[in-house]
């Protein structure tokens, strides 16, 4: 690695977060589910909201609008900030689509995604001008 390249850092996905995205994956299953992220000033994930897929598609999604506006106020009366989102690929691996970078609409959040097979793979990526940046993630206690 070169000195002008800037290493991603680890991001810390606390166990309960990355339970829910799981859950909420396998519940909606055959669509993708959706969500987003919420962080406190020191970048620290404290909540993940589980949110509806307006389009109920298996490859690809909308969050419903007035689902993302009570996140985001739900967010900032706790003095969080969202940061992410998150959503599932039923059928194929966790790794960004064609679809999922050219609708990647906030290039500073943390995009995960979770891959559901025999046993479930959480990813995630920086999503910038269509390059793809794929970060360390730990799930923690």
């Amino acid at each position: 690695m070169s000195g002008s390249q800037v290493r991603p850092p680890v991001v810390m996905i606390p166990a309960q977060i990355f339970e829910a995205m799981v859950a909420h994956s396998r519940f909606v299953f055959p669509e993708e589910a959706c969500g987003l992220l919420a962080a406190d000033d020191n970048g620290r994930l404290r909540m993940v909201y589980c949110l509806t897929n307006a389009e109920r598609s298996p490859s690809s999604y909308t969050i419903e609008p007035t689902e993302h506006f009570g996140a985001l106020q739900h967010a900032e009366s706790q003095g969080w900030t969202l940061t992410g989102a998150f959503h599932s690929h039923p059928q194929s691996p966790a790794f960004p689509s064609s679809t999922d970078q050219r609708m990647a609409a906030e290039p500073a959040w943390l995009y995960l995604i979770v891959g559901l097979g025999a046993r479930p793979e959480l990813r995630g990526f920086f999503l910038r001008d269509g390059t793809i940046i794929e970060v360390t993630l730990q799930v923690i206690d």
